[in-house]
């Protein structure tokens, strides 16, 4: 990852949230008449999207509830479109936010974290619940680990709800979000590659501009996976304060102000809007970075 972001000044996710009633019109197809043309719908706008969007962004990241929702198509699906994604140079983070315990836990690990059978992991890294605590933590380690493969578990997350529960106080008057990220810290120590950074990252929302410099002292050596840039109102300017540790140390998701920024631009190639925004949030949050 620091190797990517380095070598195309990038910090930029670009999120696959294929939603039919957003594509355009020349994509939709038969999708109407079931899952499998909705799949390939999907298929073809995601493929598309990481065309025009892989010269400014370093990975994609596929939600997998989109996928999911249209059952074995939508994942075969998925299948094809992460296989794309790396074809163009583009690491790919699964966000699933998987967490559960023992056997369970292990299974998600092995589905997405590590090779099947004769062909790569799905998932460069995975999105992971961590508040089930650390035996549910643990075999997704364990997998990065043997793999090389990383993990992003949630501790502060962007929605306005995290609050409900992340920002609890506990008995010692820090919030409870700031021990979780504590454990990831050291959940991530065994797993630090050459660039001191730790496979274990983060999820750090960038609608909480307060909580990146705390974050950051907290998780000194994790990357920090920060949503909310665009749609939900962040900016660039706002993560400043999370780079500290490199150009390397934070990634910004951008899902919505990215694949459909031809529904508000006026370029009638929608190829071009997609690859024309991805270009100027690249750019402004390498500004932003400092780096």
């Amino acid at each position: 990852m620091a190797r990517a972001v380095e070598e195309k000044r990038s910090q930029l996710v670009v999120g696959l949230d294929p939603r039919l009633d957003l594509m355009p019109v020349e994509l939709r197809g038969d999708a109407h008449l079931g899952p499998a043309s909705a799949a390939l719908s999907y298929e073809r706008f995601c493929c598309a999207v990481i065309d025009a969007i892989a010269p400014h962004a370093v990975a994609v990241k596929p939600q997998l509830a989109f996928f999911e929702a249209l059952g074995s198509h939508g994942i075969h699906a998925l299948e094809e479109v992460v296989d794309y994604a790396q074809g163009a140079e583009l690491l790919v983070i699964v966000d699933g936010k998987r967490g559960d315990i023992g056997s369970t836990a292990r299974a998600y690990a092995a589905a997405y974290l590590e090779d099947r059978g004769p062909l790569p992991p799905l998932a460069d890294a995975l999105t992971v619940n961590p508040y089930l605590g650390g035996d549910a933590v643990e075999p997704f380690v364990t997998a990065c680990r043997r793999q090389g493969t990383g993990i992003f578990c949630l501790v502060k997350t962007s929605n306005p709800g995290s609050a409900d529960l992340q920002d609890l106080a506990l008995s010692d008057g820090r919030p409870l979000w700031q021990h979780v990220g504590e454990l990831v810290d050291h959940w991530g120590e065994t797993v630090v590659g050459e660039q001191g950074l730790s496979s274990v990252g983060a999820v750090i929302g960038a609608t909480h501009p307060h909580a990146i410099a705390d974050a950051r002292r907290v998780l000194p050596r994790a990357i920090l996976l920060m949503p909310g840039v665009g749609a939900q109102g962040a900016e660039p300017a706002d993560l400043r304060p999370a780079f500290a540790l490199g150009p390397a140390s934070v990634l910004v998701p951008v899902a919505r102000s990215v694949i459909y920024a031809f529904r508000s631009d006026d370029d009638d190639d929608w190829r071009s809007a997609i690859g024309q925004a991805a270009a100027r949030l690249r750019a402004s949050i390498w500004t932003a970075s400092g780096w």
